[in-house]
């Protein structure tokens, strides 16, 4: 059983009151103004027994709307095994939240560095980091990082394909630290190769950024787009999400030279949008101008297995202004909890679970278009996430939704609608989705 706290005994209190050389807690708090004192009984409600607290928690619990989820946009409604929230809570994990001192954070950088390992795997990358809060300010730091790597360069390109709330991030940043961002317009839902290209022409491009699988869910082609910008001096980033790169193709193979994206998608729950947390990776000779820490593996003078950080830029501590970034606290519970989840799930598990997703966006798209009501709006290769066209408006078809226990999805226009589907989704949750946003008399509103 794990503990949050162990409360103190009257004992406890006895011994902690001799050392601080007090004889009472009263004596203790002597010093505090008696005007300021709180002397009366506190408006605490009756003690309740484990069962009554159990059905009151119950009770408030179910004033929530409790909804079918089908809405994406960069958090995902994925399973997470039970385990991994107890495994989480181990004492030998929560040590200290910055491992300076590596001879009491062994646990935490353990598990930095298995999370390290698996999102270098994942992406095929030479070089993983930790401490990037979110996908979006991970794309924001690599941002940076290719200007600070460019020899007095500042434009960096971005698809009109990537999120909308990424690219917000990807600006405020930009604008404090005086580069350039420019749009890369999009062709059918797809980044444009040939105004990327006049772009680059242009010259002065230190980056390039796009999305994989796009913010409208399209698994875009990047062929040829590697050579495009590495004859240009400029480097190619590449944001996913990470779940999905259990089975898409890998940044690494596009040929990307940073990838960053968001690990939500590996079993975190969607809390009202967050916390969740940022990854990114790099090739080996951009690993000087990488922000946040790596952790790496040692031997102590025993000969026994021992983490250490690695490498974190003095200029972050030092030489501030210098600075690729100044970011030194760390996402580490959450970087622990997808360690935990991708460790349980393993390669076949994650890549079941990226099959079935795919598997139910198509059938939901199938079904939807079969309809009559809905068209696909691009016609372009989609993993788990897709836009309809509906001659409807889309807030009635969300409203409509709800009242059925249905988040149907995320509004994009207003014909347009986006549809993610997880592997939590059932075959009947699907029929019954297409049942409510088909129904007749909705549509003659």
């Amino acid at each position: 059983m794990n503990y949050k706290f162990f409360p103190h005994t009257d004992d406890d209190i006895r011994q902690m009151l001799s050392v601080a050389g007090a004889e009472s807690l009263d004596a203790l708090y002597a010093d505090i103004p008696e005007s300021i004192r709180f002397r009366g009984e506190y408006d605490l409600p009756e003690a309740l027994s484990e069962l009554e607290i159990r059905q009151f928690m119950q009770t408030l619990g179910m004033l929530n709307d409790q909804l079918t989820c089908f809405a994406g946009a960069g958090v995902y409604d994925h399973y997470s095994p039970s385990v991994v929230q107890n495994i989480v809570q181990r004492s030998e994990f929560l040590t200290s939240y910055t491992p300076y001192q590596a001879e009491i954070s062994q646990g935490t950088l353990h598990y930095i560095f298995e999370f390290q390992s698996m999102m270098a795997e994942l992406t095929g990358m030479d070089v993983a980091n930790a401490s990037m809060y979110d996908g979006a300010t991970a794309t924001a730091e690599a941002v940076m990082m290719a200007v600070a790597a460019g020899k007095k360069v500042n434009r960096v390109l971005v698809s009109e394909t990537v999120d909308p709330k990424i690219r917000r991030v990807v600006d405020t940043y930009a604008r404090y630290q005086g580069i350039d961002i420019q749009t890369i317009r999009q062709s059918e839902g797809t980044t444009d190769r040939a105004h990327m290209q006049q772009l680059l022409d242009e010259g002065g491009v230190a980056g390039v950024v796009v999305q994989m699988p796009n913010y409208y869910g399209i698994v875009e082609d990047f062929s040829g787009f590697a050579d495009d910008i590495h004859n240009h001096k400029a480097l190619f980033i590449i944001n996913s999400v990470a779940a999905d790169l259990a089975v898409l193709k890998t940044p690494k193979e596009w040929g990307a030279d940073i990838a960053v994206g968001d690990g939500q998608s590996l079993g975190m729950p969607m809390s009202f949008g967050g916390p969740g947390v940022g990854y990114m990776c790099c090739t080996d000779k951009l690993i000087r101008k990488m922000p946040g820490r790596i952790v790496g593996m040692t031997r102590d003078n025993r000969g026994n297995r021992a983490f250490v950080l690695t490498l974190q830029a003095r200029e972050q501590h030092i030489r501030r202004q210098k600075a690729t970034s100044n970011i030194c606290s760390n996402q580490s519970l959450m970087a622990l909890y997808a360690t935990i989840y991708l460790a349980l799930m393993g390669k076949q598990g994650l890549k079941e679970a990226a099959e079935l997703s795919y598997a139910g966006a198509h059938y939901l798209m199938d079904r939807l278009v079969a309809s009559g009501k809905f068209r696909l709006t691009y016609n372009q290769p989609f993993f788990n996430e897709f836009c309809v066209t509906s001659d409807d408006d889309v807030d009635l078809l969300l409203r409509t939704s709800l009242e059925y226990g249905y988040l149907a999805g995320v509004k994009i226009d207003q014909h347009t609608l986006m549809l993610a589907v997880t592997e939590k989704r059932s075959k009947e949750d699907i029929d019954e989705l297409v049942e409510i946003l088909t129904k007749e008399e909705q549509h003659h509103e």
